[in-house]
């Protein structure tokens, strides 16, 4: 293997490894903070134990997704220094933002949240990890805008073969930035939500404080279900604005290979990206054409028009990503998507009609959905990222132009074997420390005795 595509490899690795605990420290944070407003408000001691349980399992997936990304960055220098020495001037501005404003905040509260339970008055300690979930957000606002200007870059200028920045405010009010951010961090909320979910599930099927468990469940209920939602909502968004600035992506999602006017929707299809065709395809008459357009009988190109562009546009080449993972990524996202819509609102009916404690099938069901929002969240990354290939930064930079030129394929193999070796131990560890953690179930509290710090 070559060092491009070992490069490729290893930053695709570590980044689905990372995006694990990512949206899941963005959905359980709010939570958290939800559980001890609860508390707060009602001085019912069910919701403190809940916030120490969720808010003990918060702090190891916060932990284990600053060590992962910390792991990542390494690699800009390491791989892809030409890709660093192009994006340097505009990329690391939004990431040193997230540093020192987002990630400070987070880190500082974090800890008096945690050991500021004797220490602090309620509101303030409630304060505190209020300001942690917002933050935990806001760095993600910060390193979408670096992902949303890879995208559609704009608010440049090419300087010395280097992307310079010019406008500020350009990249702030990124229209890519506009829909991918809801987007992503409502994907956040659902992930969270459905761990709420499944913990709570968990705990009620081992019969451990099932009505303690069964509060956490019909608020996580609500919070999934709303999340779910607006996801789809903004997904569709974000789907119409990719027509417009990455209609090769668009194509690719739906094995569109010829423009088609009216376009109808793929549900099914064997992609034979070598031939260039779609075989035993299942489709939906006009419906991508409303996808796209809100619009019947509007045009969708396909991807034989737009590589003829791209070559007329950036000479000879293949400007194709690859199409049949990209076309199947995009379904097992939608899929789940709809999957998870349908598990919130069913757990809603059962809430109604008062029989969510008693439906063991349904917790069942709800402690595998934690599992499968990872894959979820994975599929939509990979539509996101293998979607704009084989640009690094669409239409300026090749990926194969953004690898370091004096990097050998051998210091990637053992660069690669290292953080393997590293992610197994963690990935050992956080499912080991959810485990044994999650399995205790909510500490014991009582009013005016505290527990010490360890409970945590």
């Amino acid at each position: 293997m070559e060092a491009l595509e070992l490069a490729r490899w290893q930053f695709g690795i570590t980044t689905v490894y990372h995006f694990i605990f990512v949206p899941l420290t963005l959905g359980l944070s709010i939570l958290v903070a939800i559980l001890q407003t609860f508390y707060y408000k009602t001085g019912d001691l069910h919701y403190k134990r809940l916030t120490k349980y969720f808010g003990k399992l918060f702090v190891i997936i916060f932990t284990l997704g600053i060590v992962t990304g910390i792991v990542q960055e390494f690699q800009f220098g390491m791989n892809w220094s030409e890709y660093s020495r192009f994006v340097g001037d505009i990329f690391g501005i939004p990431l040193a933002i997230e540093a020192l404003t987002a990630f400070f905040i987070e880190s500082t509260f974090l800890g008096l949240w945690i050991f500021g339970w004797t220490r602090l008055s309620k509101p303030v300690h409630l304060a505190c990890i209020w300001l942690v979930a917002i933050a935990s957000n806001l760095s993600a606002v910060w390193i979408l805008m670096a992902n949303s200007w890879m995208q559609v870059p704009v608010g440049y200028e090419l300087v010395g073969g280097r992307a310079e920045l010019a406008d500020f405010v350009a990249i702030l009010m990124n229209e890519r930035l506009l829909v991918q951010m809801p987007h992503t961090i409502l994907g956040g909320f659902i992930t969270g939500g459905m761990f709420v979910l499944g913990m709570s599930g968990w705990m009620i099927l081992r019969n451990k404080d099932p009505e303690i468990f069964l509060k956490s469940a019909k608020i996580a209920l609500v919070f999934t279900a709303v999340a779910s939602l607006l996801t789809a909502t903004t997904g569709h968004d974000q789907a119409q604005d990719t027509v417009q600035s990455q209609p090769m992506k668009m194509a690719a999602m739906e094995g569109l290979w010829d423009t088609e006017e009216p376009a109808s929707f793929s549900l099914f299809a064997i992609i034979d990206q070598e031939e260039r065709t779609s075989k035993r395809e299942i489709r939906l008459p006009y419906m991508l054409s409303v996808l796209a357009h809100n619009n019947l009988t509007a045009e969708v190109r396909g991807l034989n028009e737009l590589q003829a562009e791209m070559e007329e546009k950036h000479g000879p080449g293949d400007y194709m990503p690859p199409v049949a993972i990209i076309y199947w990524s995009f379904r097992i996202m939608v899929g789940l998507g709809m999957i998870f819509i349908f598990v919130s609102f069913y757990g809603l009916w059962l809430w109604w009609k008062n029989k969510l404690g008693t439906r063991n099938r349904f917790h069942k069901v709800a402690v595998s959905m934690i599992f499968f929002t990872f894959v979820a969240n994975t599929a939509g990354w990979i539509v996101a990222e293998m979607g704009r290939q084989p640009w690094v930064v669409y239409e300026l930079l090749l990926t194969a132009d953004g690898v370091s030129p004096s990097v050998y394929s051998s210091s990637i193999w053992i660069s690669m074997a290292a953080f393997g070796l590293v992610y197994g131990l963690l990935a050992a560890a956080a499912f080991y420390l959810v485990w044994y953690f999650g399995k205790q179930g909510a500490p014991e509290e009582t009013e005016g005795v505290e527990k010490n710090l360890h409970t945590y």
